[in-house]
């Protein structure tokens, strides 16, 4: 079920259902600011993973055929309590009616991300935030080269897709 259809740009606010949470859902306000597709992964966060674990700057390819996809989006916890959220099962990136999602690889640098925001002092959702606090998230999608993305889903479960299918979510149309 289409929650609603929004452009970058444009805030809409989810309702986290999930079975297993408090009495009081998780509320969040997101705003996408760009997905941009076919560069390679940030040199300034890749040298900082690298650099946290004492290892030299690398900078990672996408697997053959494949272009790295970078979602920037803005996360406010619209919430009653401190909360976590973050792109993983959460959003996917569509070419068409093909739906893309963070593998763990890419995951892992989505969260790598996380980190050096949350080294410049822009936590992260990921590391949970209390309510009214905002902070950017980055997903890391991988689609094939030429591509290019339509649109993203973002739901208002735990995970994309559950045994009742597709569960409820906000369409962001790309341009």
């Amino acid at each position: 079920m289409v929650l609603g259809t929004v452009r970058p740009g444009e805030p809409f606010t989810v309702t986290i259902l999930a079975s297993n949470t408090s009495a009081e859902p998780d509320r969040w306000r997101f705003t996408v600011n760009s997905v941009v597709c076919g560069k390679p992964l940030d040199t300034a966060v890749m040298a900082y993973a690298a650099e946290s674990v004492g290892a030299s700057p690398t900078t990672p390819s996408p697997e053959p055929g494949k272009q790295f996809c970078v979602l920037t989006m803005q996360a406010v916890n619209a919430g009653k309590s401190m909360a976590s959220w973050n792109a993983d099962n959460t959003v996917s990136l569509n070419v068409g009616d093909t739906r893309y999602t963070q593998s763990q690889k890419d995951s892992a640098y989505a969260s790598e991300y996380a980190q050096y925001w949350n080294s410049k002092g822009q936590v992260a959702p990921a590391f949970g935030i209390n309510p009214g606090s905002r902070g950017p998230v980055h997903g890391v999608f991988q689609i094939p080269v030429g591509d290019e993305p339509t649109s993203l889903w973002v739901t208002s479960s735990t995970a994309i897709e559950t045994i009742h299918g597709v569960e409820p979510g906000y369409v962001v149309q790309l341009p």
